[in-house]
């Protein structure tokens, strides 16, 4: 298998080296960091990733991976990046999505009748792309496999290997980790927060969530003309 990870500035950088270290870990698979140029990519926490290649050298995807962030909301207003994901996910055999990174897959038009999860924060714009959204952490309609908000590309990338190459290999790959998430405090959805956190960090969002309905709109106008 060889993986594709979609790298553009302001992504989540934990969304792209948390899948990047489960799928990298797997024998016998590649992965790439694919980005617009061969320059460095600040991640929107001001970490700097290397990509390997660029759309145009890239290998083609058994798997491609749409990290999400900010960065992913520029993406999907951008021919080039649609494009791409449009033209890699027709012969991926996987299509998979961490946290906002659905939104750029709904903009390519791949959601149109799917179910999809994202960011708890986000996953209801995805109705605009005519998807049928997930509450999960985790989801699977078909091929595309779209998680919740960080953390759960982990977990992600783990059933994508356990699905693919077996779950040995998962249980293997989970271990040489230490991977047993045993948070300080509890929480982490906004299902499971204290109401008064859920509504502190909704506050604190109010600009990024009106600029995100914005673009989603522009990016939702243009999937459903090129369709």
């Amino acid at each position: 298998m060889h993986c594709n990870i979609v790298t553009v500035p302001d992504m989540v950088q934990l969304d792209i080296t948390g899948p990047f270290e489960v799928l990298s870990r797997t024998p016998g698979w590649t992965v790439d960091l694919v980005a617009a140029t061969m320059d460095p990519v600040r991640t929107d926490r001001g970490l700097r990733l290397v990509p390997n290649v660029t759309r145009e050298t890239a290998k083609k995807s058994d798997i491609i991976v749409i990290p999400g962030g900010t960065g992913i909301d520029t993406a999907m207003l951008d021919p080039q990046w649609v494009a791409y994901v449009k033209r890699e996910a027709a012969d991926a055999k996987y299509i998979f999505g961490v946290c906002t990174g659905s939104l750029l897959l709904g903009a390519a038009g791949l959601l149109v009748g799917r179910r999809s999860g994202g960011h708890w924060q986000a996953r209801d714009l995805l109705t605009k792309f005519g998807a049928t959204v997930s509450n999960d952490r985790m989801t699977v309609d078909g091929n595309i496999y779209t998680s919740g908000g960080v953390t759960s590309g982990i977990d992600m990338a783990l059933r994508v290997v356990g699905d693919l190459a077996g779950e040995t290999v998962a249980r293997k790959i989970q271990l040489a980790m230490e991977y047993d998430p045993a948070p300080p405090f509890t929480g982490g959805t906004p299902y499971t927060s204290p109401p008064e956190i859920v509504a502190a960090v909704l506050a604190d969002s109010t600009k990024r969530r009106a600029m995100r309905e914005t673009q989603v709109a522009e990016a939702a106008a243009t999937m459903r003309r090129s369709n």
